[in-house]
């Protein structure tokens, strides 16, 4: 019995004897089945009891199976349709294909392969309701942090955003780089009075020291080589607003006194200035090292740490949160899917599972990556395991089975699947990925144009 058993599916023949054969090899497996016997009655039938799946004879007087798929989609379009047809014309299965059928069959029908069609559009069917759920889950989430997730940890961080931001306080922002501690810094200044005013952003790490000098406090003209006028600094700029120093932990020995003043006192001096200048700047910090290692070994002013760390705020990594990995994976997956003109796309359980179990070096950032990497390269609706990366996909599954990842997608077969059927569905799929381009499929598959016709068409 299949594992979709109970689902209903429709069967439409014009051929009563077709039909009836159908409906009796369906129902056997556990599905409840509904027959019509033209296009016309299908439609209305449906229209009154929508199903899960129907299959449809291609040629039929008045409405043909094209037309049917048409309407079934515009009824319901998570309706997954499987077109039949005694004469495997390539034509009629590319227009199918394009039309958002799930498969394409040719008569004689073999039991096997029906069973198997049927048990993957109900998969697929399965799968993009998942997804829809997450979506539906994403949505009641979202909020104007633009932190994404329901662990408690993580509900823990908007919730000291959500109490910290309105305040004045000094925040120090602990954690992993790809964490999304940025993502802090951004939602305690949209959250602050300071909202109306200028955000601005360094990152320690990314200048060397004579350049973050001047980076940070401006510079007078003639200060040095090439200073051929005033330039006013980062934390001029942020006056009123929020100056966010990322990765302060490389902050220079040498510069952190004057970090240190501004913070204490609001006020510094231009790089070969005297005036002193006021500024009221709220100040968010943010490293992924160790500080306290850092002042034990004389690399960090112990009063500038203390100074910094009124408020400390701690970012998970994502391996501490797996349980968010489906929700980040979505919410990845529509942004990229929406930028690259991809349709509605939807992970596999077995991809989200070797999602779920790998370790994540680069947290929220690499999975970010690897999903926009996965949208671009994949030719399916479904990213399966095979379209991760190889680091990923290799890592065991839910099911603590081994998974192998190669660099291309594959198509999904099973171990005694009929050479015939594997040849037919390696050349449709060909074929939905170059659009119907028959020249095209057949020079990826290094075939004559013709064997494609002639495969399709059961000779």
């Amino acid at each position: 019995m299949s594992d979709h058993a109970g689902a209903r599916v429709m069967v439409v023949d014009d051929k009563r004897g077709s039909r009836e054969a159908l409906q009796k090899m369906i129902a056997k497996e556990g599905f409840d089945v509904d027959m019509a016997h033209d296009a016309e009655t299908a439609a209305e039938m449906f229209g009154a009891e929508p199903v899960n799946l129907v299959i449809t004879d291609l040629r039929m007087p008045g409405m043909d199976g094209i037309g049917l798929l048409k309407e079934v989609k515009r009824l319901s379009p998570d309706t997954e349709v499987i077109l039949i047809s005694g004469a495997g014309s390539i034509e009629s299965a590319v227009e199918a294909m394009r039309e958002g059928a799930y498969d394409f069959l040719t008569k004689p029908l073999e039991r096997v392969v029906v069973l198997k069609a049927i048990d993957k559009a109900l998969e697929k069917q399965a799968l993009m309701r998942e997804n829809a759920d997450l979506r539906a889950q994403l949505q009641s989430l979202r909020d104007t942090s633009g932190m994404m997730g329901d662990h408690p940890s993580i509900r823990r961080v908007k919730d000291m955003v959500r109490q910290v931001a309105p305040t004045s306080a000094t925040v120090l922002i602990l954690g992993e780089s790809g964490t999304g501690k940025e993502l802090v810094a951004s939602a305690l200044h949209e959250g602050s009075e300071r909202a109306g005013k200028a955000m601005v952003k360094v990152n320690c790490a990314a200048l060397p020291e004579s350049l973050l000098e001047s980076e940070l406090f401006g510079y007078e003209r003639g200060a040095f080589t090439g200073a051929v006028g005033r330039k006013e600094g980062r934390f001029r700029i942020a006056h009123e607003g929020t100056l966010f120093l990322d990765e302060i932990g490389d902050m220079p020995l040498v510069l952190q006194p004057k970090i240190l003043r501004v913070l204490q006192e609001g006020e510094f001096e231009r790089v070969g200035g005297t005036e002193t200048l006021k500024v009221d700047a709220r100040i968010v910090a943010s490293t992924n090292s160790d500080l306290q290692t850092a002042v034990a070994e004389k690399r960090f002013r112990e009063d500038l740490y203390y100074r910094l760390n009124v408020i400390t705020i701690h970012m998970p990594a994502l391996r501490d949160r797996r349980s968010d990995i489906p929700l980040l994976a979505e919410h990845f997956l529509q942004r990229f899917a929406a930028k690259n003109n991809r349709p509605v796309l939807a992970f596999s359980r077995e991809a989200l599972g070797a999602m779920s179990n790998y370790h994540w070096p680069g947290n929220v950032r690499e999975l970010e990556n690897m999903v926009e990497r996965a949208v671009v390269l994949s030719r399916g609706e479904i990213l399966s395991v095979d379209d991760l990366p190889q680091q990923i996909a290799r890592g065991e599954s839910t099911n603590g089975e081994q998974s192998v990842a190669s660099d291309s997608p594959l198509i999904n077969l099973e171990v005694g699947t009929p050479l015939a059927e594997v040849e037919r569905r390696v050349i449709l799929e060909t074929l939905r990925h170059t659009g119907g381009d028959k020249s095209a499929a057949a020079r990826l598959l290094g075939i004559a144009t013709r064997t494609i016709y002639r495969k399709l068409d059961g000779s």
